[in-house]
């Protein structure tokens, strides 16, 4: 995950509000991959969270000249590609159904492991991605916010659209149903789920 600084932020800001093809570019480098790993972990469904990640890019490019100069890019994005997804389900009446073959959301690493490290992590793996899918979806997204994306609990509450106290809370209950999932099945690593500080 790459996070900028935020003098280049700014600079960024100011770019892109005055029509500068290249700081979009840099934005686009900089927020895609995170936009699009958030959005299939709360759709669940990877041409769902490509439609999605597609229109948010349309609406940033839409509201670019409108942007406040001081403008935090991360909970800006975050915020557009959230409210597209709750009125994608809100269009759609989607149920609240889980599924075991969601995305991984860690990688097991760039050396090869032994057979029997591959099955552990394949099924630590596992077991986490369907804790977290098994969260109401106000939690998921809190959980995916600060523990995944690395948004500090005040900008995920702007994403959200609640209080800080609220996602707080959101936050504490997911983590603590993913930590009772993952002793419920046997497992240990919580991964740092718990160690994330507010």
């Amino acid at each position: 995950m790459t996070h900028m600084d935020r003098d280049s932020e700014l600079e960024l800001v100011a770019r892109i509000r005055a029509g500068d093809e290249a700081a979009f570019d840099a934005i686009d480098a900089a927020f895609n991959g995170r936009l699009f790993n958030f959005l299939a972990r709360l759709a669940r469904r990877r041409d769902v969270a490509e439609d999605l990640l597609d229109e948010t890019w349309l609406r940033f490019v839409d509201r670019a000249h409108k942007l406040k100069p001081d403008t935090r890019l991360g909970p800006f994005l975050f915020t557009v590609a959230r409210n597209l997804f709750v009125s994608y389900c809100r269009s759609r009446q989607l149920e609240e159904a889980q599924s075991a073959d969601a995305i991984g959301l860690w990688p097991l690493g760039t050396t090869r492991p032994s057979p029997v490290d591959a099955t552990v992590a394949n099924q630590t793996s596992r077991r986490l991605e369907e804790a977290i899918a098994a969260l109401p979806a106000a939690h998921r997204e809190a959980l995916l916010l600060v523990v995944v994306e690395g948004l500090k609990p005040a900008e995920a509450a702007v994403v959200c659209g609640i209080t800080s106290e609220a996602l707080r809370q959101r936050l504490s209950r997911a983590r603590a149903s993913v930590a009772r999932h993952l002793d419920e099945s046997g497992d240990t690593v919580l991964l740092g789920l718990k160690a994330v500080t507010a």
